[in-house]
């Protein structure tokens, strides 16, 4: 029998599991798993650091509904993907880091003065759902089934493999391979009838429903079964940050999430609620007054696939453990052909919030008005929503200018819009955009990004450019620390700041950066690339990028005053204190 090596074994499994790609720096600690992963066909994404390639694979995953992989070689590169990994654990996107590893003879432990070499499974450990060290190619086939079924089971996150080099390119006899369905499952959880049963009478007799959804409905694309529910009920639905654009904010039930009061309101008048894939985290105010309305008064069904997290921040008064899919299913089907005996008063009240909806609206929109130069931010979100094609996927990374992104965009799609909502990492963008293209090839990608944020890993510009990645850059350029900035104004001259908006450049703290010329970085890559600083100029600018056909850069010189008062702060610095009721 011809012998292999031990990655190939590896490749072969995720070959089975229908892997297509995969995200990393090719090194020879690992030759023999990515050497066969190419003559397998799955494609091997290679950006220039491998904390992008965590993102990519979290963005990939989110997007596509499949597992995410990235890899890393053993010692500085295991130490560049940390950070990936412990955004992407953070953000729940299914995530399969596969490392390479010292020979067992000197690490696990480490003898001592052992070349590229820290306790990588261990560290990974503390922040992953799941972190093994393969000591052998006989224990390789049973870690890594363990490790497949912990990406599939319970909330999603980051799992790591690591492997010995020793293995991964050692000659062995070939081991058994197993299908999926003998190790994992491989069917989504479904909910018990009268539990399905039992959540139909009780939103159908409610006097003000809503349902609220997060990130579980995004990884079950339960898209469809969600709108049906909503239809059938005719409640509001009010999503996490990360789940934004489950129900279109087309729709007539739709809460956006910029519009916070409005969903403070919502979730106060409510006297049922329908919580489907979602620990109601601080970034939903932990369920809890003044935010929310008290649990004894509100009535909460609660679903998720995770069982820890039922009942985590607020009570449930039917836990219900299943697939936020299966169960939506379930419960449109449980409602076809009924109808909510107060449908009228359930109208009209749906009807008086899209009127606070687009009072609220209004107002923002004044800023478009702002014709000067340099740019007023909202232009960016409002043009970028005008001239990119339906279903774009929108990555917002940075303080402000994610701000803006998310308050001048409309998310039409379900699952188009990409962040790090739960961690908040400055350029992690960078490296999303490409992992979407790459999920969605062909199509545009629009990355709205900070230059603080794009100063992270502005390298990736290549990595799009090499693997024909279709993102659009525009970097909103002020030049400074703006969200940090606009804190310490407040903090140091709060008097000052609010009368005349800002302080003067001697009265904050090395908050101010020089100039990066953005446009001509990304030309210097390869890329198509341009400036602007004329409002007037912008969309001109951004039909230009698209018609490219590649990957673009527009460095748009924004007003940096203005910039700093984006929309809602005063509502995040809220988000951020204990609910006092």
């Amino acid at each position: 029998m011809a012998k292999i090596r031990g990655g190939e074994w590896l490749a072969r499994m995720l070959h089975a599991e229908g892997v297509e790609k995969v995200f990393g720096i090719i090194d020879g600690t690992y030759f023999g798993f990515y050497e066969a992963l190419n003559r397998l066909g799955i494609d091997i994404v290679t950006p220039r650091h491998e904390t992008c390639a965590a993102h990519m694979a979290g963005a990939y995953a989110r997007l596509t509904g499949r597992l995410g992989v990235c890899m890393a070689s053993n010692g500085p590169g295991v130490a560049n993907l940390l950070p990936g990994l412990v955004v992407e654990q953070a953000e729940g996107n299914r995530v399969l880091a596969i490392t390479s590893a010292r020979r067992p003879q000197i690490m696990y432990p480490d003898r001592g003065g052992a070349y590229q070499c820290f306790d990588q499974a261990g560290v990974i450990g503390r922040i992953a759902k799941w972190s093994a060290a393969a000591s052998s190619y006989d224990r390789v086939p049973e870690l890594a089934r363990k490790a497949l079924r912990a990406c599939w089971a319970g909330r999603p996150g980051v799992v790591h493999l690591d492997v010995p080099e020793t293995v991964m390119n050692g000659s062995f006899d070939p081991l058994p391979q197993w299908a999926p369905h003998q190790y994992r499952r491989v069917e989504p959880l479904a909910p018990r009838p009268e539990q399905v049963a039992q959540a139909a009478d009780r939103l159908l007799a409610a006097a003000a429903p809503m349902i609220h959804v997060g990130s579980g409905v995004v990884h079950a694309l339960a898209f469809d079964a969600l709108a049906a529910v909503a239809e059938a009920l005719h409640a509001p639905v009010t999503t996490s940050w990360a789940a934004r654009g489950a129900l279109p904010e087309t729709s007539l039930l739709a809460i956006p999430m910029p519009h916070v009061a409005l969903n403070h309101r919502v979730r106060n008048e409510a006297d049922t609620v329908l919580v489907v894939g979602s620990r109601l985290g601080e970034t939903d105010w932990w369920g809890k007054p003044p935010y929310w309305r008290r649990a004894s008064e509100q009535f909460t069904v609660q679903v998720d696939i995770d069982e820890t997290m039922i009942g985590l921040n607020k009570p449930a008064d039917l836990a219900i453990q299943a697939d936020a899919g299966e169960f939506l299913r379930a419960l449109a089907q449980a409602l076809a052909g009924r109808a909510p005996a107060n449908l009228d008063a359930r109208r009209q009240r749906a009807a008086a919030y899209q009127k606070a909806r687009a009072d609220e609206r209004a107002g923002w929109d004044k800023a478009l008005q702002d014709m000067n130069a340099p740019v007023h931010p909202a232009h960016i979100g409002a043009a970028c929503d005008e001239l990119f094609p339906p279903g774009t996927v929108l990555v917002a990374d940075g303080g402000n200018a994610a701000v803006w992104a998310m308050f001048h965009h409309q998310a039409r799609v379900p699952n188009r819009v990409l962040s790090t909502f739960k961690f908040g990492m400055l350029g992690a963008g960078m490296a999303q955009a490409i992992g979407a293209a790459h999920a969605r090839p062909g199509e545009p990608v629009c990355c709205i990004i900070g230059d603080g944020a794009f100063g992270f890993h502005p390298q990736e510009v290549e990595t799009a450019v090499r693997t024909r990645a279709r993102v659009v850059w525009i970097v909103l350029a002020d030049k400074q620390w703006g969200m940090v900035k606009m804190n310490q104004q407040f903090m140091l001259r709060p008097f000052k700041t609010m009368l005349f908006k800002k302080l003067d450049d001697d009265e904050t703290i090395k908050a101010d950066l020089h100039e990066i010329a953005f446009d001509q970085l990304a030309r210097s890559m390869g890329a198509h690339g341009e400036r602007v600083s004329d409002p007037q100029a912008l969309r001109a600018a951004i039909a230009r990028a698209l018609d490219s056909g590649g990957p673009a850069v527009i460095h748009v010189d924004v007003d940096p005053v203005k910039h700093m008062w984006a929309p809602g702060l005063m509502h995040f610095k809220k988000m951020h204190e204990e609910p006092k009721g």
